[in-house]
């Protein structure tokens, strides 16, 4: 792994910061991207500020990493935004189905679009997409954030069926409840609605779950850095989910 080069979106913090710190360690080049500069610096790695919800920041991510660090190998595209802010279907505001789907689909498509040719060109290539448990199954006063969670399982397999005879393999981890920045805002916009006390919210999640608790960050980031690893060569167009064995 020590001559691969990995970019990875949302690489700021939570599980994209997690993942892009185990592919450092384990001697990889590591490009991190998001919107916030200041988040990036403070993670310590190679870092390019773009908004990934458009074409021209996609671009720039993937122009920047082969710029500073090589040919791009690896791609963990683990952006998005959440739904703390989805009302139900018929009170959705048409405007955020279509920045749910600029950020969480066109997004990867694009980075996606730019990487995986090259990657076929030299016969070795990880992709990893960040879906969700909402990527199978719907959530109620969700309906942008789990069409473009299922989406981009969908956008993985079709990678994984156009790039696969050229070494390539492309997968989606699918986390439960992970206690990230998104999620506490979802958390806090629940518990508003409810009136209840946010950690009640945290609670009745960890209760889905055969642990009684909520995933952290690093071990969602595991399973993406094993995906992202030459040993996971065999693992092609898969869901995985990471959900401590709840069934939702």
């Amino acid at each position: 792994m020590s001559a691969r080069v990995a970019l990875v979106t949302g690489g700021g913090r939570g599980i994209g910061r997690e993942s892009a710190l185990l592919l450092a360690a384990a001697g990889m080049r590591v490009m991190i991207t998001a919107r916030s500069a200041s988040e990036l610096a403070a993670v310590g790695l190679e870092h390019v500020a773009a908004d990934l919800g458009t074409a021209e920041g996609c671009a720039l991510a993937v122009s920047e990493t082969q710029r500073r660090l090589g040919p791009i190998d690896v791609l963990v595209v683990n952006h998005g935004v959440g739904s703390a802010h989805e009302r139900l279907i018929w009170e959705q505001d048409p405007q955020t189905w279509r920045e749910t789907m600029r950020v969480n689909l066109d997004g990867p498509f694009e980075l996606a679009r730019l990487t995986v040719g090259g990657m076929c060109t030299r016969g070795y290539g990880r992709l990893v997409f960040t879906s969700s448990t909402a990527g199978e199954k719907a959530e109620r006063s969700g309906s942008a954030y789990t069409a473009s969670k299922h989406g981009l399982i969908g956008l993985a397999r079709a990678v994984a069926q156009d790039a696969g005879p050229f070494g390539v393999t492309s997968n989606a981890v699918l986390p439960g409840w992970v206690r990230t920045a998104m999620a506490e805002r979802s958390a806090q916009a629940e518990a508003a609605r409810r009136g209840v006390d946010v950690q009640q919210v945290w609670r009745e999640r960890a209760a889905i779950y055969p642990q009684n608790r909520v995933l952290e960050p690093v071990e969602v980031a595991r399973v993406i850095a094993f995906l992202c690893s030459d040993a996971a060569g065999g693992v092609n167009g898969e869901a995985v989910t990471v959900a401590l064995g709840g069934i939702w």
